[in-house]
């Protein structure tokens, strides 16, 4: 026989997308034996928790409708009975699975099936289509689904399907397709089933975290590792992936056994809630973050003559628009140093003069390898070699800000689902929000404070073309 002889075609509405934190709402099932509907059910289920605004809204699925539902732990028997001796079927079918099993493992109950899904089947059976979701299938094979995200409508979809493929396809065809379809992922080590397929395709960040659990509210938890993506699915897969696992990479996926998520509106919101939260958590996983706190920028001293001819001014917090004299930006004096000796080499300058060579008597040794004019030699004068010096750094801090006043910046995830609105000014983070009647007003109460990660992300999200359709110059009352 093409499919096996015991099907149980479920779906699951829940509060959310995540396995664990999340709870079910709504119960659909279709027992199939020998190709006839044996047993139809479906319930609405109390999940103990509130559900979102946009659950209500895909869902219709309200606070008020589950209010007198029963709890999962009444239904447990008629669920178990209604998918014993069962192929578990369903459209990306771990996600299902990874809710029922953890609904039953929360009242001490365990749960397995053999687990077919549709998705994967479409996949193997219609290699030509590039979607393979729901509404792709219903309307690429004509479904009728009555309540769309609704747990017995779209079961009665996929029951469609499933009889539709099984009159096109011959027997051994369809047969080789089941097998693909029900091959079961390599699970990771500690995780609960359904995690990974939980992850939506959107982009975020992600956490790794040694608790199973949430910490009980009001206390923070020190996330293992943090990471952002442009799929969070598919980035947090490839951890998961067999070349991973070794090394420090190894002993991270076993200490993991859970992962959270934040989903954002594109690439710079991202980047700019990564650097907070690595700032904050310092996770050990990830590379250690230098302190933002210690940048500073170099002023020359001009007139000065004992080395070194500059000051070291601390910028961090500080208002651009205050700087006078001012160049590069550095986290530490190894950068500062770095620069001032290729300074030194592409304008003979002298590193005794710089600071980068303790003073003695005699030419320094970069005058002895012919590589200093020789201020330290008396070959040129302070000023001469100061003047140079000057040259060199005004080439180098920070770039004059493009526009005039604030600008605000606008993204959204490709479907719309989430966007933000980020404000900047002289190259400081003054704000971000859902929408823009979140950010602080009036404009000229808002202080800059100079971020060199803010200052470094803006600058590199900027630098592509595309993104600059994306601003909107200010103007402050």
């Amino acid at each position: 026989m093409s499919l096996p002889r015991r099907l149980a075609i479920i779906d699951v509405e829940s509060t959310g997308a995540h396995p664990v934190r999340d709870r079910i709402t709504e119960i659909a099932i279709l027992r199939i034996e020998d190709g006839e509907v044996v047993a139809s059910w479906e319930s609405l289920v109390a999940p103990g928790q509130p559900i979102p605004p946009l659950i209500r809204e895909v869902t219709g699925i309200s606070d008020e409708m589950v209010a007198d539902a029963p709890p999962f732990d009444t239904l447990a028997d008629t669920v178990a009975a209604l998918l014993a001796d069962c192929v578990f079927v369903a459209h990306s079918a771990r996600f299902d699975f990874g809710f029922i099993k953890n609904a039953f493992a929360r009242i001490g109950r365990e749960f397995d099936a053999p687990v077919l899904c549709t998705v994967k089947l479409s996949r193997a059976l219609f290699p030509e289509h590039h979607r393979h979701g729901l509404d792709a299938l219903i309307e690429r094979h004509a479904l009728v689904c009555d309540a769309r995200h609704r747990a017995m409508g779209d079961v009665q979809a996929l029951w469609q399907f499933v009889q539709g493929v099984q009159g096109v396809f011959a027997p051994e065809v369809l047969a080789r397709a089941v097998e693909r379809a029900m091959k079961a992922p390599v699970q990771p080590p500690g995780l609960p089933e359904g995690t990974l397929e939980a992850l939506p395709d959107v982009p975020g960040l992600y956490f790794f975290l040694a608790e199973s659990e949430p910490p009980a509210e009001g206390r923070e938890e020190r996330p293992l590792f943090i990471g952002r993506a442009q799929s969070l699915r598919a980035r947090v897969k490839e951890h998961f992936g067999a070349h991973a696992r070794k090394g420090r990479d190894a002993e991270l996926l076993t200490r993991t056994r859970r992962v959270e998520w934040i989903e954002t509106a594109g690439e710079l919101e991202t980047s700019l809630r990564e650097a907070e939260l690595l700032r904050r958590f310092r996770p050990p996983y990830n590379r250690p973050q230098e302190a933002g706190t210690d940048v500073f920028a170099l002023r020359l001293l001009r007139g000065r003559k004992r080395a070194p001819i500059y000051e070291c001014v601390p910028i961090a917090g500080t208002d651009p628009a205050a700087w006078d004299g001012l160049h590069g930006v550095f986290r530490n004096r190894r950068e500062a140093d770095n620069l001032l000796r290729e300074m030194a080499l592409l304008y003979r300058l002298c590193p005794r003069r710089l600071g980068l060579e303790q003073g003695g008597a005699g030419p320094c040794s970069a005058h002895l390898a012919k590589r200093c004019a020789g201020v330290c030699a008396r070959r040129e004068t302070a000023a001469e070699h100061d003047a140079r010096l000057a040259s060199a750094l005004a080439g180098v801090g920070i770039k004059p800000w493009p526009w005039a006043g604030p600008v605000l910046v606008h993204e959204q995830q490709a479907d719309g689902a989430r966007q933000a609105f980020h404000l900047f000014d002289r190259w400081c983070h003054l704000g971000s929000a859902e929408a823009a009647g979140g950010l602080p007003a009036p404009l000229a109460a808002v202080p800059r404070a100079f971020d060199v990660d803010v200052w470094r992300i803006l600058g590199r999200w900027l630098a592509v073309p595309a993104h600059l359709a994306q601003v909107e110059p200010l103007a402050v009352q």
